[in-house]
């Protein structure tokens, strides 16, 4: 199984982001009366982009139109000076990254997060790694494959020779509908079972074991 090229979620994959996102969004919470919710829970909240994560956060009585897109702004407000406090890449992600960079195997970021935060925390943890990075609001939100099938095309490599790396239900629903080789990241927000039972092929219990693949 050599694939020619790679495509990465990022939170809960290449990156950590649990505790800035937590803090980020209670804060936001905690202007509308809302209660904050554990770090941990945050693991099953995210994954399907900003307006969904503020949806789920809020209490049901607070889920109406208006009170989501007060708090999706209210956590951006609060996201844009935090992002990067907490948040580091995942052991061994830094020398996965560069091994795949000399044997010139092409990659790729595609994530369900604000696009703006994407691109600007890709540069600022990878630097040059990515060939490519979408962030949510670029294409329709993962499990759509618009969005890897973008890469696909603007790369010049077929869907079908991309392995897909994520940690979560969305991004091997996302695998398997653009085509791609559905990856599990065991390390990431999501379990074992959850990627199985989404379509991974294959669970990968470190990032290094990604190199066996290309």
């Amino acid at each position: 199984m050599n694939y020619q090229a790679i495509i990465f979620d990022l939170d809960g994959t290449l990156l950590d982001t649990l505790d800035d996102i937590a803090f980020s969004m209670n804060a936001a919470l905690a202007q509308f009366g809302a209660p904050a919710h554990p770090p941990q829970d945050y693991r099953r909240l995210v994954g399907q982009g900003l307006d969904t994560l503020a949806y789920l956060a809020l209490p049901e009585e607070k889920r109406d139109e208006t009170t989501v897109k007060q708090c999706v702004a209210a956590m951006r407000k609060v996201y844009a000076g935090r992002w990067a406090c907490s948040t580091r890449p995942y052991a061994g992600i830094p020398e996965t990254l560069a091994l795949l960079s000399r044997a010139n195997v092409r990659c790729a970021v595609c994530s369900n997060k604000a696009h703006d935060f994407t691109v600007k925390m890709v540069a600022h943890f990878f630097a040059a790694a990515f060939e490519m990075v979408i962030g949510g609001g670029t294409f329709a939100p993962k499990p759509d494959p618009a969005g890897a099938l973008h890469c696909a095309e603007a790369m010049g490599i077929a869907p079908r020779d991309f392995l897909y790396v994520g940690d979560s239900d969305v991004d091997m629903k996302t695998a398997v509908n653009a085509g791609m080789y559905p990856a599990g990241a065991a390390w990431g927000f999501r379990s074992r079972e959850e990627l199985l039972a989404n379509g991974a092929k294959i669970i990968l219990k470190k990032p290094e074991e990604i190199i066996a693949f290309v």
